[in-house]
């Protein structure tokens, strides 16, 4: 089976040292033939191990680049580049700690992170983009939905990760143990955040989550007071983080 693992990159919220750190955890966690693609608007300051093409046009307008993140559909297109075999598709903000061969095995067709326990009690699965897998060329039918419909697709799902819930014929979940929450997991309980750094991951933690802020690199280069969105608190550099972002070929 060749394994792909797929990220995304534009605009300059997220620099390359974010593609590059991605790269190098996973070529140490991955075993076997292993190519790294990032699709992207700029390719420059990227390691030459990286395989770099342009993101597809599938018709979005410059708002569907800001609101969700629509170009990821161009992922399932029936010819990516002519690229074949499993896919795993990982957001930048993405910290990579133990094996990920497993990601590559479980579960057949798409495979998603279910956010739902994250935060909710209702049982409901809520699928999230973060780091999803699927079988390359097998999905066009999902860039044809939204280059038939675009503009009413857009509003009835506003991001695209409810879209893809919505239109994917069917999904799976990661196991709950893999993929963890920094804000919901990490994050130490109010009050105490002030007091206390970020929990260290579990050990069957493979995956951990940022969404949102704060973003990795608040934790490694803090700005001046606090990295997080009140009322939570977190200050200066979290040394785990730390490790994990210069052991993976980052600068603090």
């Amino acid at each position: 089976m060749q394994k792909v693992i797929l990220c995304m990159k534009w605009g300059t919220l997220y620099g390359p040292e974010y593609v590059n750190v991605l790269h190098n955890a996973a070529r140490r966690l991955t075993t076997g033939d292993l190519r790294f693609v990032c699709l992207r608007d700029d390719g420059s300051g990227l390691d030459d191990r990286i395989e770099i093409f342009p993101i597809p046009d599938i018709g979005l307008k410059p708002v569907h680049w800001t609101r969700g993140c629509w170009p990821k559909i161009a992922l399932f297109l029936d010819d990516l580049y002519g690229l074949q075999g499993r896919a795993l598709f990982i957001d930048l903000d993405m910290v990579l700690l133990h094996d990920l061969d497993g990601f590559f095995d479980h579960g057949e067709g798409l495979v998603m992170l279910d956010s739902g326990p994250w935060r909710y009690r209702d049982g409901v699965p809520r699928p999230m983009s973060s780091i999803f897998g699927f079988d390359l060329g097998t999905m066009g039918y999902m860039v044809d939905k939204l280059r038939g419909d675009r503009d009413a697709l857009v509003a009835r799902y506003d991001i695209e990760q409810d879209f893809i819930k919505g239109e994917a014929r069917a999904i799976r979940f990661w196991p709950q143990s893999w993929v963890r929450s920094f804000k919901y997991h990490q994050r130490q309980p109010l009050i105490l955040d002030r007091f206390l750094e970020p929990k260290v991951p579990a050990p069957e933690t493979r995956v951990l989550c940022f969404h949102g802020r704060p973003r990795p690199i608040d934790l490694i280069r803090p700005p001046a007071g606090n990295w997080d969105v009140p009322p939570h608190f977190g200050r200066g550099q979290v040394p785990w983080m730390v490790e994990y972002w210069t052991a993976n070929g980052g600068r603090v």
